[in-house]
């Protein structure tokens, strides 16, 4: 479904965040837009007005579809996220455990027990919003969000598990904290983690250097 924000933006809603990112990286490869923005469930594109009209954009989108969105090719490389659960850097831990019935050792087993992919990164710099959480864990988004979430917190929502790269207000139930750099402004890949990105997350007792 298109739908248009605007006299320069069309929405494009798709199935899957793994979509979201084939399409995106598809339409850059095409010509006539100037900035295409995947996120979950959605890829925003900008068109320029004053080459193109609004019907025009949204044929040249349809003819894209109708091919078919691409398959996300998965990155090969792995990233291990080593992790502190519970105490003064997982704060939510224990409310966590009184909702679904689990022990913090059983969370943090099922919490570490799997690969994932990251769908997004987004909302501030460097945050990634990770699929595939396991359904035993999924709780809702805290009803009264932080103020402020330090930087490396690792946080659940919903299906996804989220890493904060920077500190910033969020509503996300805190189970841990990393020392792992996601976000450098001054380095060449300013993200550590990217769209397609297989995750593995570590339990550590201490923060590693």
């Amino acid at each position: 479904m298109l739908t248009q924000y605007g006299d320069d933006l069309i929405s494009i809603a798709v199935e899957r965040p793994e979509d979201a990112q084939a399409l995106a990286a598809h339409l850059r490869n095409t010509d006539g837009w100037q900035e295409v923005v995947p996120g979950i469930d959605s890829v925003v594109v900008q068109f320029d007005v004053l080459s193109t009209s609004a019907d025009h954009a949204r044929a040249a989108i349809d003819r894209i579809l109708a091919v078919g969105i691409p398959e996300l090719v998965d990155s090969d490389e792995l990233v291990e996220i080593p992790v502190v659960y519970g105490g003064e850097f997982g704060p939510d831990l224990d409310a966590l455990s009184a909702a679904t019935g689990l022990s913090a050792d059983e969370i943090v087993q099922l919490h570490t027990n799997r690969e994932y992919r990251v769908d997004m990164v987004g909302f501030t710099p460097g945050f990634a919003f990770i699929g595939g959480l396991d359904e035993r864990l999924r709780v809702p988004r805290r009803q009264a969000p932080r103020q402020r979430v330090p930087a490396g917190s690792v946080g659940i929502a919903d299906e996804r598990t989220g890493l904060y790269a920077m500190a910033s207000p969020g509503g996300w139930t805190l189970i841990g904290r990393t020392s792992y750099r996601l976000f450098d402004a001054t380095a060449e890949r300013p993200f550590a983690l990217a769209p397609g990105m297989r995750v593995r997350f570590r339990a550590v007792e201490d923060h590693e250097p």
